[in-house]
C-alpha cells in the first residue's frame, strides 16, 4: 500500500489564515491574558504558530485526549492520556485543536474544562468538518472548513505519519 498526498491548503494559505485568526483573537480578548490549552498531539503545530501571532499575554498548557487509535475513523471511546498541569479557575481559556470532526472528543474535553471554573472558554480549530458532527460543539475560531476527507499535515497524522508536512493534504491510498 502506498499513500499519495493531495494538497488541500498550501503552507502559504495556512500561514495567512492563522494570522487572520490571531488578529480576531486579539480583538476579542482586547489585551486580556489568554490561557491556551493545546490538544495533543495534532494541535501542537497549530498552537505554536497561533501563539506566536497573538499579541495578548499568553500562557500555555497541554492535554492529550484520544479517540482514534491508528485508524482513519474515531473509535467513539474518549480517554484522557495527559491532563493539564495548571488550574483553570478564573482564566480566559482558549482550547486549541487541530480538527473538529465528530465532536465527541471536543464535547467531552470542553465539559472537563468548564467543570474547572474558568472565566471563559472558547474553541479554536485549524480544521472543521461540520458534516461529520454527531455532537454539538461550538467552534469560535476556525481556519478552514473542509469536506469529509482524511487530512494530514500541520500536525495531523495518519498512523503517526505526515504530521510534519507544512501544508494540509488529503491522504489518497492505493490498496
Amino acid at each position: 500500500m502506498s499513500d499519495h498526498i493531495r494538497i488541500l491548503h498550501s503552507e502559504e494559505e495556512v500561514d495567512n489564515r492563522i494570522r487572520e485568526i490571531a488578529a480576531m483573537i486579539d480583538k476579542d480578548y482586547a489585551g486580556k491574558p489568554i490561557h491556551m490549552i493545546c490538544v495533543l498531539k495534532g494541535g501542537a503545530f497549530f498552537m505554536c504558530e497561533l501563539a506566536k501571532r497573538i499579541t495578548c499575554p499568553v500562557s500555555l498548557d497541554f492535554m492529550s485526549v484520544s479517540s482514534y487509535g491508528n485508524g482513519k475513523s474515531s473509535s467513539g471511546v474518549v480517554r484522557i492520556v495527559k491532563d493539564l498541569d495548571e488550574p483553570l479557575e478564573g482564566k480566559n481559556v482558549l482550547v486549541v485543536e487541530d480538527i473538529v470532526d465528530s465532536g465527541r472528543t471536543l464535547s467531552y474535553l470542553l465539559e472537563i474544562v468548564k467543570d474547572r471554573h474558568p472565566a471563559s472558554v472558547r474553541l479554536c480549530t485549524l480544521l472543521d468538518k461540520p458534516e461529520r458532527r454527531v455532537k454539538d460543539v461550538k467552534v469560535d475560531y476556525c481556519c478552514f472548513e473542509i469536506p469529509d476527507e482524511f487530512v494530514v499535515g500541520y500536525g495531523l497524522d495518519y498512523a503517526q505519519k505526515y504530521r510534519n508536512l507544512p501544508y494540509i493534504g488529503v491522504v489518497e491510498t492505493d490498496e
